[in-house]
């Protein structure tokens, strides 16, 4: 592993893709392997999980962490896109809300349920993400998909505008929720705002915005805002090995751990060199005995 390799939890900007904001930290950083965790709309801001250098191998183990969201929802028309940055698709109508209206229709989006995902999504058909084809004016059709929304909690109504607080299971559209509020209310809905505050241990306490980071890298102290990929995934527990098991893991043979380590009985677990590096993630092929999956 390099100084540079890693993960840093971006805050991002509205009006950006996740896409874009890899060319910024590429940019930033003058890394060229920089990869993102978790798709964010361009409406979105927040938590942004970016992975760089080698780090980025360890992506799929982050796929099904939960997410939370601060959102506030327009209540009195419905976009083609569930967010503001669409155009309308129903007529808009004056709404006063109030939070006894309100309560029950969020009840019935609390736990899990089959969710509709929006036609302009990252989903994708036949290797074609939806919103491509939303926007080439091809019919685009989605399968629902099971969702769980742990906390669905009403922060403020005024007028037509709602913030919710949502903690959910990854593949969660807050878009498709305020549209469906929209519709079992009667006049439509949209988000007009969204911010990620958290995705699995990622918090937006631990953020940094583009500009912090250009600025770390101008008074050389970009390291500093890396989190070193040991420090991650902490339902893995972590396995220090010596240097002949090391060599090893190195050309990718199983190794054995301790019958006294803090690895012993898990599916998977980090193993770490002396220093407290990592060096692999490995899985269990039999009880103390485990295959490398991935090496640094």
């Amino acid at each position: 592993m390099t100084a540079m390799d890693g993960i840093i939890i971006l805050d991002k900007p509205a009006g950006i893709s996740s896409h874009d904001a890899v060319q910024r930290l590429r940019r930033v950083s003058g890394i060229k392997r920089v990869g993102h965790l978790g798709t964010l709309d361009p409406l979105g801001t927040g938590v942004l999980p970016m992975v760089l250098g080698r780090a980025t191998r360890l992506s799929r183990f982050f796929l099904n962490h939960d997410r939370a969201y601060e959102a506030t929802l327009r209540f009195g028309f419905a976009t083609d896109t569930y967010d503001r940055d669409g155009k309308a698709s129903t007529e808009a109508v004056d709404v006063e809300l109030d939070a006894d209206t309100l309560e029950p229709l969020l009840d019935e989006f609390r736990g899990k349920f089959e969710q509709m995902p929006p036609a302009v999504s990252a989903k994708k058909i036949d290797g074609v993400p939806a919103y491509k084809r939303a926007r080439n004016n091809e019919v685009v059709e989605l399968d629902p998909v099971e969702v769980d929304i742990y906390e669905l909690t009403l922060l403020s109504v005024e007028g037509p505008l709602a913030r919710v607080r949502v903690r959910c299971s990854a593949g969660t559209y807050v878009r498709s929720l305020a549209h469906d509020l929209g519709v079992r209310l009667g006049p439509g809905a949209h988000v007009e705002s969204l911010r990620r505050t958290a995705m699995g241990d990622f918090t937006i306490e631990q953020a940094h915005t583009i500009d912090e980071l250009a600025a770390f890298q101008s008074e050389g102290r970009f390291e500093e805002a890396l989190t070193a990929p040991e420090q991650v995934l902490p339902e893995m527990p972590i396995e220090r090995v010596d240097e002949v098991t090391a060599s090893q893991i190195a050309h990718g043979r199983d190794f054995r751990v301790s019958a006294f380590g803090s690895g012993k009985g898990s599916k998977r677990i980090k193993a770490v060199d002396r220093e407290g590096k990592l060096i692999a993630i490995a899985e269990a092929k039999m009880l103390l005995l485990y295959h490398p999956i991935i090496v640094f």
